[in-house]
């Protein structure tokens, strides 16, 4: 009979969290500073310019690392992170900007 287990790759994982929440953070303050800097009929100006900001960090932080394996995923999670992110703060000032008018 085989045992069968899953290993889970701590280093790995730590690696994806360390390599992942920068570029979320970088997509909340950028948000938070478009939603407080911006004109009110700028918003949906300014926010694709925090995506671009967050996919070259992506890259940036990827390539720096060392290991390799992964590389798809953690660039996946990071880019999927923050279009969630700023989907949701595009709703909340997309809704500001309506209530403005």
């Amino acid at each position: 009979m085989h045992n069968w287990s899953v290993t889970i790759d701590r280093p790995a994982r730590r690696l994806t969290l360390t390599s992942v929440i920068p570029v979320w953070l970088i997509s909340v303050v950028g948000a938070v500073i478009v939603g407080i800097l911006a004109p009110v009929g700028q918003y949906l100006t300014w926010l694709p310019i925090v995506f671009a900001v967050g996919i070259f960090a992506t890259f940036c932080i990827q390539l720096a690392i060392v290991q390799k394996e992964g590389l798809v995923n953690r660039v996946a999670t990071c880019l999927s992170g923050s279009a969630v992110i700023l989907i949701l703060a595009t709703i909340v000032l997309g809704g500001i900007q309506l209530l403005s008018r």
